[in-house]
């Protein structure tokens, strides 16, 4: 039982969670600088028309074809990858959040992440 609880320090927790938000970030930032890359060489010369706003192409507006885009290497679907990938990044903070303290039977922590979770689900997916 000792160890169980060794295990999951806050130290450990605080290391564990700090290299996952520098991990999300980082791979963020390289996937944007990628894409943005492939994207000048390929349209890079075009002249933009600033008269009008061209909003995202109905394709790249669903996690789906957006994965489907980034792997092809199309660099507008990298960028979108790694815009999804920053905002995925503090999500994934406060799950693993939930799972830490579940290992250290901290129920109130439990239940105000799991609460904190669930807004941000909602103001993802269903805050219309």
């Amino acid at each position: 039982m000792t160890g169980q609880k060794q295990a999951w320090t806050d130290h450990k927790v605080e290391v564990f969670i700090g290299n996952l938000l520098r991990a999300g970030v980082i791979g963020a930032a390289l996937l944007v600088v990628l894409g943005g890359i492939i994207y000048l060489l390929h349209q890079g010369l075009s002249l933009p028309d600033f008269k009008t706003f061209k909003g995202e192409p109905q394709e790249l507006r669903h996690v789906g074809a957006i994965i489907k885009h980034a792997f092809s290497l199309h660099g507008r679907g990298l960028i979108q990858l790694g815009l999804l990938v920053l905002i995925a990044t503090p999500i994934a903070r406060v799950a693993l959040s939930i799972f830490a303290f579940s290992r250290q039977r901290d129920r109130l922590y439990v239940i105000v992440t799991c609460i904190v979770l669930a807004v941000l689900c909602y103001s993802l997916f269903g805050g219309r």
